[in-house]
């Protein structure tokens, strides 16, 4: 698949094909005008009439499975295309990410001068509802210096108010997230300011403890950013910005599942423990999909060496080169169950942005959904009812 979709079929049943996201068992299901229109077992399909019949066992095999369409949080690029780019760029990035089951995605954006980032989210504003685009995410410039990760230090600074004013305004309500430290000076404030002008706030790239993390959530954020990384770890006696999340049932914790940020171990644990809380992020830069070498997050320097993006001057990990449909098949790998991990790149997701139709395959959702063989690669995806066609994408 190349990102392109099919010419509106009108009506499609897909049957013969096991149903995760759905409020009762079913077998068969039927998109119509972009929406999922009805669901049912057996040969109660042949009722309907309709444009395009997918026997699913013919393009995904005896075992095939049907998920809703993924949802990224958090993602910078791929397929060598960087956000940062412009709209061509972010188009490409989308693309390249639907060949992977990411139906929906928010554009996330690495530390950058004030100015460069109002740019960068007034881009997103008119492409919101093309290519599956939900808005923006700040990720910076509002992080802990000690906890910077791939982010550029000199360009750090604290959440002033007419600073994030200026960036809300320039995204014209199309900021879905912005991710703060927040200990640093009037952080508090600003997660509820950025919550108040209808953004989710994320807690990451912060030296926080516990309680200032509790504070921050109990403000009003609503999202941990990467959990484990660019944080304080979950000690015994000082459980940090992880404890305070997982202690908080408001909020979702995301987590990249690339066996590289995050042990696997530590993915079952997190997913056990915050089933329903739980989201499987990519953070995927600009190299995923891509051959080792030499790329950029931000205006920083990454060497990619076996699949893993490390800064070229000290050695953090940035970013990741990893898709949606690998963290699926890496989380059930883990022991992570199958339909926890569907839901953490589905339900879960789209329950942290309020999108009520989307992450779920009930009558009346959008028609997002993902075919998938036994091993969990991707055969097919829709698209508000439009099938994406074009070539296969070898499994990574």
């Amino acid at each position: 698949m190349n990102g392109v979709l099919s010419a509106d079929p009108g009506r499609t049943v897909i049957h013969s094909v096991r149903i995760l996201g759905a409020a009762d068992e079913a077998d068969w299901i039927l998109f119509e005008d972009g929406r999922v229109r009805e669901l049912g077992r057996g040969d109660s399909w042949r009722q309907h009439e309709a444009d395009a019949i997918i026997d699913a066992r013919e393009t995904a095999g005896p075992d095939a499975l049907l998920t809703p369409g993924f949802i990224d949080l958090h993602g910078h690029g791929g397929g060598g295309h960087a956000h940062e780019g412009g709209r061509d760029a972010i188009l490409a990035a989308r693309a390249f990410h639907l060949q992977h089951g990411t139906t929906r995605a928010v554009v996330s954006f690495a530390t950058a001068p004030i100015h460069q980032l109002a740019s960068h989210v007034a881009t997103v504003a008119e492409l919101v509802g093309r290519a599956g685009i939900l808005g923006s995410h700040l990720e910076g410039p509002f992080l802990a210096p000690e906890r910077k990760g791939a982010h550029d230090a000199a360009l750090l600074c604290a959440p002033e108010p007419s600073l994030i004013d200026t960036l809300l305004q320039a995204g014209d309500g199309t900021v879905r997230q912005v991710t703060i430290a927040p200990e640093l000076a009037g952080g508090i404030d600003a997660v509820r300011r950025i919550v108040d002008a209808g953004a989710v706030c994320a807690v990451g790239h912060t030296n926080a403890d516990r309680d200032t993390a509790a504070r921050a959530f109990d403000a009003g954020a609503s999202l941990l950013t990467h959990v484990f990384n660019a944080m304080p770890g979950l000690l015994h006696r000082s459980p940090g910005p992880i404890g305070a999340a997982l202690s908080n049932h408001d909020v979702t914790l995301e987590i990249i599942v690339d066996d590289t940020h995050v042990h696997a171990d530590l993915v079952r644990t997190v997913a056990a423990a915050a089933p329903t809380r739980t989201a499987f992020v990519t953070d995927a830069m600009v190299a995923a999909g891509m051959p080792d070498g030499e790329y950029l997050l931000g205006a920083l320097d990454v060497t990619v060496r076996d699949g893993v993006a490390r800064l070229t001057e000290g050695d953090a990990i940035a970013g990741s080169t990893l898709t949606q449909d690998d963290a699926l098949r890496r989380a059930v790998r883990a022991g992570v169950p199958l339909e926890v991990a569907v839901n953490a790149l589905t339900r879960i997701p789209a329950a942290a942005l309020a999108e009520e139709n989307l992450g779920k395959l009930s009558v009346g959702s959008i028609a997002d959904a993902v075919l998938l063989d036994a091993d969990l690669a991707v055969r097919a995806v829709w698209v508000d009812g439009k099938r994406s066609v074009g070539r296969q994408m070898p499994t990574q």
